[in-house]
């Protein structure tokens, strides 16, 4: 059977692959520590889930618009102007089905064929794909640990050429964990003004951030930088709702209005009642937001102090989200092989090469206290046997 030409060009998701693997080597209880997935081990907040009940309860089960229920893109606009400084009213969102979605919309309604999205790496691994999936062309600009994998201003200034449409920027950062400083962030935002591009800012784990890291984002700077800015984000990492898929697209009207009728020919509504769950998100108290991080930041040490005794991995310290990014060239393997025989020990990474850089792999620490310590002293073994 011919399938279209697209699909032929499009890599599947390796993070969900060697999570779908780990958990099918479980199932036939085999003994897996895994690393691999994104996905906070906690249980959604209680006060969210008696939301979602009460919705269904009341017979919000039914289409909404397509743009999102009114009362939950209100209270996004009010978090972002409050929060973020981005003076967003609710006609500048777009609720969407998780995070992933509202960046494939917009590449969809952004790009034409040919435009040039620019990308620094280590990047999460859809963004090129979607770039690819509408037509555009990916500029990867490698970055490394000594730039604690940030792209300079030096760097995006000669990546720009006169078919660059958007530039993609993701802090808190996923794999790596970086986080851009406001300074860092207002020089890039100068560069985006000066070649006059735009600028996607993925603040998916905008909450989990350590070290008296601050988030912002760079659309705050300023009014000619907010023109430029669309903001990605969503509800599954700071409030433990992977699987309720409730995102959001905030942005210039004319872009926002051109998602929203895509999304009216593709997915139409978010599910009604779990929209419902993210109104008590973010109007209810942030507790167990804190909560969650400072379990992450107790993890995240636990991690740190295992790669820093285990001889020939080196490794930067994140300042947020749930991942590290050790270097493992020491080795002498590469990130999928290297992958492919942890695996073989119980212990499931995903491949740096997925994210750009193939001399490092990922490892999330959103899971439970004893997995972290069996699976870290299972990798000290592995990495001593291969030095």
């Amino acid at each position: 059977m011919k399938l279209a030409a697209r699909i032929g060009k499009v890599t599947p998701s390796l993070t969900l692959a060697i999570d779908e693997k780990a958990k099918a080597m479980k199932a036939e209880g085999i003994d897996i520590c895994s690393f691999s997935a994104g996905e906070p081990d906690f249980d959604t907040p209680a006060h969210i889930k008696a939301a979602a009940k009460q919705a269904l309860d009341a017979g919000k089960t039914k289409y909404g618009p397509a743009a999102g229920e009114m009362k939950l893109r209100e209270a996004i606009a009010r978090k972002l102007q409050t929060e973020n400084s981005l003076d967003y009213k609710a006609e500048n969102i777009i609720v969407t089905n998780g995070g992933k979605h509202s960046l494939y919309n917009l590449m969809m309604v952004l790009l034409e064929p040919g435009d040039e999205v620019i990308i620094p790496a280590p990047y999460w691994l859809s963004y090129p794909e979607m770039v690819t999936l509408a037509g555009g062309v990916s500029v990867i600009v490698p970055t490394d640990a000594k730039s604690n994998y940030k792209i300079t201003p030096e760097q995006l200034r000669a990546a720009c050429t006169p078919k660059t449409r958007l530039f993609v920027i993701n802090s808190p950062s996923n794999p790596t964990g970086m986080v851009y400083t406001p300074e860092e962030l207002k020089a890039l935002a100068e560069v985006v003004v000066e070649k006059d591009i735009l600028v996607v800012s993925d603040e998916i784990y905008e909450k989990i951030i350590y070290d008296g890291a601050k988030q912002v984002s760079i659309g705050s700077f300023g009014a000619e930088i907010f023109a430029r800015t669309i903001v990605s984000n969503g509800f599954a990492k700071a409030y433990s709702m992977t699987g309720w898929r409730v995102g959001y697209l905030a942005g210039p009207k004319e872009i926002i209005k051109a998602t929203i009728t895509l999304q009216s020919h593709s997915t139409s509504n978010v599910c009604t009642f779990a929209q419902y769950g993210a109104l008590a998100a973010l109007e209810s108290s942030q507790d167990c937001v804190e909560e969650m991080r400072q379990a992450f930041a107790e993890r995240r040490k636990v991690v740190l102090d295992w790669l820093n005794r285990i001889p020939g991995l080196t490794c930067p310290i994140p300042e947020g989200a749930f991942y590290v990014f050790p270097n493992i060239s020491k080795t002498g393997m590469k990130s999928l092989q290297f992958c492919d025989a942890l695996l073989e020990k119980g212990v499931a990474a995903v491949p740096g090469i997925a994210f750009g850089s193939d001399d490092c792999i990922r490892l999330s620490y959103a899971t439970d206290m004893a997995t972290i310590e069996k699976g870290m002293a299972r990798l000290e073994i592995f990495v001593k046997s291969l030095i």
